[in-house]
């Protein structure tokens, strides 16, 4: 489960959705050493558990022979502060290229809640082996910092005659990027990749949030050091300066700014010393990095369709055996989803007045095949008011409908996608709409269905299936396109994977929040993906 790109929440996202994010910086000193002939080469992976399991979130790069190593990346989790979040930090050497740590050289874990972290704000600790005795004398420093503050700021960086440091051949430069720390000392906070053989690198442009690299203060002095990569890990240090983001901001496209890059001791010895090379600073900008909870502040309404299955396979409604029965409790799978999704969306629909539709029924009084009717039969205001309108509509019309067939989605997916369309046209960060299909089993339509997603995935829409019975839902499953990217029957690529499909069956036993929490675990990334896509803002948004 590591993450790529923007971690997608673990915890449940409602009135509690995580409002914070905590960025951790790992320290290592006195590692035990795994290596014969040099150091250990460790990095740190850090676990979250999850249902009881250690599910790895993240891990550092490598710091290449170094027994007290800083790591420059950072681990960023969500915090929510009425969930206890056990985190587990392991250090390993690093010995082949391999993703699986078992065959990596063991060197150490500590174990703690992020709450304890956040709290002392930074922590020291002893690194334990399997057997909970001390791992040697290695000790763990692990700090925290609330991330805030959106604003992130991508750098282009360049160097000119920087000094020769190989014997045969040129250098092969990189830079570190340093930060005051709250004890005086420099804090590493960015290294860049390594250009090989040139005096004159071009770095790739990189983009860090502006509290990292200077507490979000951008008078704030910051320090860049260049040095020359060496394989065994003793780098040569070619040069350095200080300056400040507000500085390096004076940068543009067609006036870079350029900064002496200096080796104090051979400033010291040197009378006509002028510099080590030149650093250029192509270009400084800062933007904003929004999050879904942006949007949901900004004001952005998540609307709510749902969609029900009434074909013939669902089986009579009065019969005990029918998956539309609704038992003594007064429930059933379809209402147990409808519950499980709705009274978390409707948190974030200021009206709550929510259309539901039902497909695949023969409808009174002609007794016609309909693939999308309003189930409180007014098909010019089908919506019902909260979660309970739905639930009390479904209840009421069970009795006069036929169940039929086929089991057609498209027609229900292009009704929601033409107010998705509709909302497009202010182009603000208003509306962003969530259709819920539950049903019994396999597509008819499923062409055309492929072809409503595709075109839907343009819209600020997502689809979430819930599958209820024991039905085979693999055409389910290829419409989540968590896999592969899906196509229309046209070979029109999806542009994003807007389809979340969960089978009810694997939730029967667990709390009724957990199917939530699988359900809606993707909508977040999905609402920002789509907005950045469209390059919107949240509507009250500042600038950066």
């Amino acid at each position: 489960m590591a993450y790529t790109g923007t971690p997608s929440p673990v915890g449940p996202i409602g009135s509690q959705y995580c409002v914070c994010k905590v960025e951790l910086s790992v320290c290592g000193q006195n590692l035990l050493d795994r290596d014969v002939t040099s150091k250990s080469d460790p990095f740190c992976v850090l676990f979250m558990e999850v249902n009881g399991k250690w599910v790895e979130l993240d891990r550092t790069e490598t710091a290449v022979n170094n027994l007290n190593p800083a790591f420059s990346k950072k681990f960023i989790v969500d915090y929510h502060f009425e969930e206890v979040q056990k985190l587990k930090f392991a250090l390993f050497d690093q010995d082949k290229s391999s993703m699986q740590l078992y065959e990596h050289d063991f060197l150490g874990e500590f174990s703690c809640t992020l709450g304890m972290i956040v709290s002392s704000k930074k922590i020291t600790r002893t690194l334990l082996l399997g057997n909970g005795k001390p791992a040697g004398k290695g000790m763990i420093t692990i700090a925290a910092q609330e991330l805030s503050d959106n604003r992130v700021i991508t750098l282009s960086m360049a160097g000119r005659k920087l000094d020769k440091k190989d014997l045969f051949g040129k250098s092969d430069p990189f830079l570190e990027f340093y930060k005051p720390g709250d004890d005086g000392k420099w804090m590493l906070v960015h290294r860049t990749e390594v250009i090989k053989y040139t005096l004159d690198p071009v770095w790739k442009p990189f983009t860090v949030p502006l509290v990292s690299l200077c507490d979000g203060d951008v008078e704030k002095l910051i320090k860049v050091m260049c040095y020359d990569y060496d394989s065994d890990g003793g780098h040569d240090f070619i040069g350095e300066f200080q300056t400040s983001v507000a500085r390096m901001c004076e940068a543009q496209d067609a006036f870079p700014l350029e900064l002496e890059c200096i080796n104090p001791k051979k400033q010291k010895k040197k009378k006509n010393y002028k510099n080590s090379g030149i650093i250029i600073v192509k270009s400084c900008k800062i933007t904003r990095d929004f999050s879904f909870l942006d949007y949901i502040l900004g004001g952005c309404q998540l609307m709510f369709t749902v969609g029900i299955d009434f074909t013939a396979s669902n089986g009579n409604p009065r019969d005990p055996s029918s998956l539309h029965y609704i038992n003594p409790m007064g429930t059933n799978e379809y209402l147990s989803a409808i519950w499980a999704v709705g009274q978390i969306i409707q948190d974030y629909d200021s009206d709550k007045m929510f259309p539901a539709l039902g497909f695949g029924a023969q409808l009174p009084p002609d007794w016609k095949v309909s693939h999308e009717f309003a189930i409180n039969f007014n098909p010019t205001n089908p919506f019902c008011s909260g979660v309970e309108g739905i639930v009390q509509a479904y209840s009421a019309c069970l009795p006069h409908i036929r169940f039929y067939g086929p089991t057609n989605f498209s027609p229900i997916v292009n009704h929601v996608a033409r107010f998705a369309a509709q909302a497009t046209q202010q182009e603000a960060a208003s509306q962003y709409f969530i259709l819920l299909i539950i049903t019994d089993g396999v597509i008819s339509d499923m062409d055309e269905t492929r072809h409503a997603v595709v075109q839907a995935s343009k819209l600020p829409m997502s689809i979430i299936i819930v599958g209820v019975g024991n039905a085979d839902f693999a055409a389910m499953e290829f419409l989540d396109g968590d896999s592969r990217v899906l196509r229309s029957h046209t070979g029109e690529e999806a542009v994003r994977d807007i389809v979340q499909f969960v089978p009810f069956r694997d939730f029967r036993n667990a709390p009724k929040e957990t199917l939530a929490k699988a359900v809606l675990a993707e909508l977040p990334q999905q609402v920002v993906q789509y907005f950045k896509h469209q390059n919107l803002p949240p509507i009250n948004s500042e600038p950066a």
